[in-house]
């Protein structure tokens, strides 16, 4: 029945030659990976050798729950999906993804298919879909649209955020235009960034930063927390791996400096890197070469690599858990994003961002603070840093009863805070520094309760000139 599935119409013609071809050049991006799913083996063994002709690197599956589990364990650039198969139909396979919020370009083919099916699928998310017996051209065709399609979309979701200024460093203090100063003129160059600074500063957004303004901007921008993945597993996220390579390596597999190739790799919390992978991530950054998993073959990658931890890693490197020569390897330029608590003044402007956007995420009606709630936010000395600043606005926002929110909004999304509950001792702190984080939040809530610093003073019956000269010590700006 699919003998005819490719079937031939006379000798293959090269499109960019013979002008009497109206199929166009398929310009496949370097080892583009498809997934192709189907329940007749002769369907994936055409499909696949006409694919892999083009140069694409193909990976199959024989139904949709196969399919499903393929592509949460592996990257891949278009879904090829058969409509009618056991376990899981083509169908149900395209509502999974949406469910699971997995943006793979999509084609469906079907032998049996018909018009609502066909709407039912473009109304899942599917590019095109295909009715067999397709021929050569018909599929590459669709299949360029597709990616392209994929791209586009890509594109304008970056252009969303950037008009939303999501991906954007947000802040007006001192600490913060000096940062921004810093990646402007870092992202001219092609020096390694090491990213430092407390979970939740924001390390990721000054990578990205980093990337949109440099010369590489065209390119991917691939991320890899080292922290979240199985230290067996590295390896394999890293540079990728063959086919049988190890116990569940089914398919061929791009790792994710494959993927950057010709963009930027940030390797978010290299400090929690295993030593073993340590060396050979080395090796990659001396060489410009990697080996897949289980493969011979050299592989040249052109990489940016950006590094981000929020460890101390010259103490890592005195007791040994992390490569000096990694360490100089990655720090040829430093950038450390400060800590929220230092930057109080950028609370309202952070605050008035987040607002907007939760109210819009969770289709609330609040629009503002007032005063007393500003003055409250910046009471808090924020030990998550932006993070736990976003989290606590949404959370607000849900809570919220009327259009404005206040002092009392604060409070109560802050259950215990104001009463000392919270934890005051807060791993890689010393004594020292605990002790005065304590002070500074004390004395900014009293500034904010009394209205300023004399007042405040007064209230804890202190000298003016001291408090003054504490407050200047513990980095707490005028009034």
């Amino acid at each position: 029945m699919h003998a005819e599935l490719f079937a031939r119409r006379g000798p293959r013609h090269h499109p960019m030659v013979d002008s009497t071809n109206a199929f166009p050049r398929v310009c496949w991006r370097a080892m583009t990976a498809i997934l192709v799913v189907d329940d007749e083996q002769e369907v994936l063994s055409t499909v696949t050798r006409v694919l892999r002709r083009e140069g694409a690197e193909v990976a199959t599956a024989r139904d949709g729950a196969a399919a499903l589990e393929r592509l949460r364990t592996g990257a891949f650039d278009l879904l090829l999906t058969d409509l009618s198969m056991p376990r899981m139909t083509g169908l149900e396979l395209l509502a999974a993804l949406r469910e699971a919020q997995m943006a793979v370009p999509t084609l469906v083919m079907s032998g049996a298919g018909t018009i609502p099916d066909a709407v039912k699928a473009v109304q899942l998310g599917a590019v095109d879909f295909l009715e067999k017996p397709v021929g050569r051209e018909r599929l590459l065709v669709s299949v360029e649209r597709a990616l392209e399609v994929h791209r586009l979309r890509e594109e304008n979701a970056e252009l969303r955020r950037a008009a939303r200024g999501e991906d954007e460093i947000v802040g007006t203090t001192a600490a913060m235009e000096a940062l921004k100063r810093l990646v402007l003129k870092v992202s001219r160059s092609e020096g390694r960034v090491l990213i430092l600074g407390e979970n939740g500063t924001g390390k990721e957004l000054v990578a990205a930063a980093i990337h949109r303004n440099s010369a590489r901007a065209e390119g991917p921008f691939i991320k890899l927390n080292c922290s979240a993945v199985p230290a067996d597993l590295v390896e394999s996220e890293l540079f990728g791996h063959e086919r049988g390579a190890f116990t569940g390596a089914v398919s061929s597999r791009r790792g994710r400096f494959e993927l950057a190739h010709g963009g930027t790799l940030f390797l978010d919390e290299i400090g929690d890197m295993p030593l073993a992978m340590q060396t050979k991530l080395l090796r990659v950054l001396q060489e410009g070469q990697i080996e897949r998993v289980g493969g011979s073959r050299t592989i040249d990658v052109d990489v940016r690599v950006i590094a981000a931890t929020h460890r101390d890693v010259p103490a890592m490197v005195e007791e040994g858990s992390f490569r000096e020569d990694l360490y100089y390897r990655l720090n040829v330029v430093q950038i450390e994003v400060p800590p929220l608590r230092e930057r109080l003044d950028d609370v309202p402007l952070l605050a008035e961002l987040f607002l907007r956007r939760a109210a819009e995420r969770n289709r609330r009606s609040v629009r503002r603070f007032d005063e007393a709630a500003l003055i409250a936010l910046k009471g808090y000395d924020y030990p998550g840093n932006v993070r736990e600043l976003q989290n606590l606005i949404e959370r607000m926002v849900i809570l919220a009863e009327g259009e404005v929110l206040g002092a009392d909004d604060v409070e109560a999304a802050l259950p215990g805070r104001r009463a000392g509950k919270e934890a005051l001792y807060r791993p890689g702190r010393t004594l020292k520094e605990l002790l005065e984080d304590v002070e500074r939040t004390i004395l900014r809530q009293a500034i904010a309760a009394h209205g300023g610093r004399a007042a405040a003073a007064r209230a804890l019956e202190v000298e003016r000139s001291f408090f003054y000269k504490k407050c200047k010590r513990l980095g707490i700006a005028e009034d």
